[in-house]
């Protein structure tokens, strides 16, 4: 019996049999398990299995932490053993049922950003790259100045950085309505409807423009760079559409659903939906920026320390929204550096393990676990390592409310979003490399030391064992 074979046999026991199993699917590092009965998972049996590095729920679902590459051949050794596996879309649906209605809520809001978000994390790369290419330093190395550069060129850097916020309305309505039940193709139509080039440019109106006046009293403007008004617009149009589809012939269906859904959502979108939810994201964009401005580093350390308590919960897909609308107000965000800081912080507690113990099991667990923090995915360290044995996570708690401070205090911005740590370091090209990489030293140096003297002996895993 090879090993992965033994493997996924020993899991599926672990987890109550295959007829506990309602469905399994896979993510990039992880099997996610739908249950019929939790009682029966021996979780401690789980997590003792060789090649595990965690096991949680969350979402609704049993997800046990393999890691990148293992997880493909863990999950093509328990289809094997009779279990029902599905897609991720089906074993979604299913698992969003599941949870109370906050859960439930930031889990849909998730499901809107996240597949947005490798475009803002490339925005914000080309960000980083022009600002690089623009120090006085770098271009004296080619003999130039500021200058020398062409508005040719400095157009076509504005293409790559510009091009994802001004057409983010687009973006949002589309994954909206891809979520909610709608035709994303209507959807994507309306978002860019929002910034059409014949509507006075929001940018333009932030700089004194004026804007569209209808009926007398209501100012119209386009909705470049928003996010609520598409994503509210979204919501209600993707329900519209479906309700028109139900009520139409189904002759006149091709015909009349997207045009009855487009001339309502637009008249709504622009004249109710568009001038409220601005106001709103507004007020939560000064609420953020409150928050962040707070003296003397307050801000870096209550977010540094706090972020990874709220990674635990499953609620930190909220927080994509804040960094979408600081980046799009702005062209940065302070948010990044500090979160970094609090992901960077887990990971030196979780080295500090696999340094200091003797156990060959837990080496080969830490050690992996907190390479890959420091690649910006923190759940084989607080679920594998850090959380099991308590200490670990609050010492790493504590190292990220330093780094967070160090960055509050230098001041840090970063030019996108999503990407942290060693891959973040991209966002920090435009002159604050040396910084950032402070702050990461400050982070992972504190949790490391206080994880390697307060946090952690051999003695406390084989009283937690």
């Amino acid at each position: 019996m090879s090993e992965n074979k033994k493997i996924a046999k020993e899991l599926i026991e672990a987890i109550g049999g295959t007829d506990n199993v309602s469905s399994v699917t896979h993510c990039a590092t992880r099997l996610r398990f739908i249950v019929n009965d939790e009682e029966k998972i021996k979780k401690d049996q789980v997590e003792n299995i060789q090649k595990v590095k965690g096991a949680f729920f969350n979402s609704g679902q049993y997800q046990v932490i393999f890691g990148t590459g293992t997880v493909n051949r863990i999950y093509e050794e328990v289809e094997k053993l009779d279990v029902n596996s599905v897609s991720k879309e089906e074993q979604k649906k299913e698992a969003g049922k599941q949870g109370n209605r906050l859960q439930r809520s930031i889990r849909t809001l998730g499901d809107v950003f996240v597949p947005i978000i490798p475009v803002l994390v490339a925005t914000g790369l080309f960000m980083g790259l022009r600002g690089l290419l623009m120090q006085e330093q770098v271009l004296a190395l080619f003999g130039l100045t500021p200058n020398d550069i062409s508005e040719n060129f400095l157009l076509f850097t504005e293409i790559l950085t510009d091009t994802a916020f001004v057409f983010l309305p687009a973006l949002v309505a589309w994954s909206t309505f891809r979520v909610f039940g709608g035709t994303p193709i209507i959807g994507m139509v309306l978002g860019l409807m929002l910034v059409s080039p014949v509507l006075p440019n929001a940018w333009g109106v932030a700089e004194g423009a004026d804007p569209l006046l209808f009926f007398g009293f209501i100012p119209v403007v386009g909705y470049q760079g928003s996010v609520l008004p598409a994503f509210i617009a979204g919501i209600l149009g993707a329900k519209l559409e479906r309700w028109i589809r139900k009520r139409v012939p189904e002759a006149l269906d091709l015909i009349l659903t997207p045009f009855l859904t487009l001339l309502i959502m637009i008249f709504a979108a622009l004249f109710v939906i568009g001038p409220i939810f601005h106001v709103v994201e507004e007020y939560i964009l000064q609420g953020t920026l409150t928050v962040l401005e707070l003296p003397l580093g307050i801000a870096g350390l209550l977010i540094g320390f706090l972020h990874q308590l709220i990674v635990i919960t499953g609620v930190h897909h909220i927080f994509n929204l804040l960094e979408i609308q600081l980046l799009e107000k702005f062209g940065n965000n302070p948010f990044n550096a500090i979160i970094t800081a609090s992901i960077a912080a887990q990971g030196g507690a979780t080295l500090a393990v696999a340094m200091k113990t003797k156990s060959t099991k837990l080496k080969a667990l830490a050690f992996p676990s907190s390479l890959s923090a420091f690649l910006g995915i923190t759940e084989p360290a607080i679920f594998g390592v850090n959380l099991r044995y308590v200490k670990p996570f609050f010492m790493g708690l504590i190292g990220g409310a330093a780094g967070g401070f160090a960055a509050s205090i230098l001041g840090l911005k970063g030019t996108g979003m999503a990407i942290t740590v060693i891959p973040g370091t991209l966002l920090y090209l435009n002159g604050q490399i040396l910084q950032y990489l402070l702050v990461n030293v400050i982070a992972i140096g504190v949790a490391f030391a206080l994880t390697w003297l307060f946090g952690f002996s051999d003695k406390q895993m084989k009283k937690e064992n």
